[in-house]
């Protein structure tokens, strides 16, 4: 096993530095929290350093790069910047995009970026009352006399819905019920007539917008469907391995930065004569604090580079989606934990990022699901 950088490894990660000492300054993050979002220069610097390209195929002007080092480069930007940015979600939609849309789609997707900074879309996947149990999605297309399709339902948790021009919406054929597996995916923009939405209010992640988005009798066309009729769900659910493990990437980065705050704290303030460091239940916290990064960081590029080398990661993403976010949380919960009731403010960036970081044990899998579903995949394995 090697766990040397290449070169360009490094450099990258030295690049990525730079860009976030430049650009995510304490007043900039504070702004972004107390306004809900993101400066367009931000995005626009993100693009134009070519770290929003990564992963994508040169022939659409993307940089190639594997996946242990796009892991690599997000668990560093989130390890940097210490907030809950929207840089690395936004490639999911461009990801999914370039892999299951027409050449016309992938073309305006690309256009739109390297124009603006922003994707083009957002992903519109949950529903009220469908969020692990996919099956129960009710948002449903009906082809009309015309050729044309009318879409109908609900998503909810629609990252950056309300902002982006368009969303990809995963609906059922025909047929709203609970048994019918056939879904397909289609490219909406939200100016359509029939397409609405409205804010949700979280208590954390509060710079990165989400809301809930109604489809009433919104008119589709066949050109704006992407990939095969009936398989939308099962197009995602391809994607979904990589994408929890960059969750995890982003958690991880997010949990280093807290444990660094941590630590440092615990040199510098003085309690009974002495920095609390020197006590041993702060040790302690320190230690597996350490332990659990150290642990997520293995399993993380580990699967990683199964992922690089096409090897199955089903029970592997599923155990590192599991593991890698609730033990990342519990590293910013010690972390507050180490700074007591200072921790508690807004004073210092720890209970924010302990807000943020709890979101990730739902978003791409929640942790019961992981469970289920790596749970299945051990009893496979040692059936023979």
């Amino acid at each position: 096993m090697d766990f040397q950088l290449t070169d360009e490894q490094e450099l990258l990660l030295e690049s990525v530095d730079e860009f976030c000492e430049r650009y995510f300054t304490d007043e900039v993050v504070e702004q972004m929290y107390a306004e809900g979002g993101m400066p367009d220069e931000i995005a626009e610097a993100y693009r134009d350093a070519g770290f929003g390209l990564m992963g994508i195929p040169e022939e659409y002007g993307g940089v190639p790069a594997d996946k242990v080092t796009v892991g690599l480069m997000i668990e560093r930007l989130y390890q940097k910047s210490g907030c809950m940015h929207i840089l690395y979600q936004n490639s999911l939609s461009m990801f999914d995009i370039i892999e299951f849309g027409s050449e016309e789609q992938k073309q305006q997707c690309m256009e739109h970026y390297m124009e603006t900074g922003w994707p083009i879309s957002s992903l519109a996947i949950s529903e009220p009352g469908a969020g692990s149990d996919n099956q129960s999605m009710t948002a449903v297309t009906r082809k009309q006399a015309d050729g044309t399709y009318v879409l109908s339902g609900q998503k909810t948790w629609v990252t950056m819905g309300a902002v982006l021009p368009y969303t990809i919406v995963v609906a059922k054929d025909e047929d709203p019920s609970h048994d019918n597996r056939n879904m397909s995916l289609w490219l909406v923009k939200m100016d359509t007539p029939g397409v609405s939405t409205a804010p949700l209010h979280k208590i954390g992640q509060q710079c990165i917008p989400f809301c809930e988005v109604y489809f009433d009798d919104v008119v589709l066309t066949e050109d704006q469907r992407m990939g095969e009729p009936g398989k939308g769900f099962m197009m995602l659910m391809k994607n979904f391995e990589v994408e929890r493990a960059y969750v995890v990437a982003e958690q991880l980065g997010l949990a280093q930065a807290a444990l660094e705050d941590a630590a440092r704290y615990a040199n510098q303030r003085i309690a009974f004569g002495a920095p609390i460091a020197k006590l041993e239940l702060i040790q302690e916290l320190l230690c597996d604090m350490e332990i659990k990064v150290q642990n997520t960081r293995n399993m993380l590029y580990k699967t990683l580079w199964m992922l690089d080398n096409d090897i199955p990661v089903q029970l592997e993403s599923a155990m590192l989606k599991r593991y890698g976010c609730k033990e990342c949380f519990e590293v910013a919960d010690m972390a507050l934990q180490i700074y007591a009731g200072l921790g508690y403010t807004t004073e210092v960036r720890i209970g924010r990022l302990w807000a943020d970081m709890r979101g990730n044990m739902f978003g791409g899998g929640t942790h019961e699901i992981m469970a289920y579903i790596a749970g299945r995949q051990v009893a496979k394995k040692y059936a023979q």
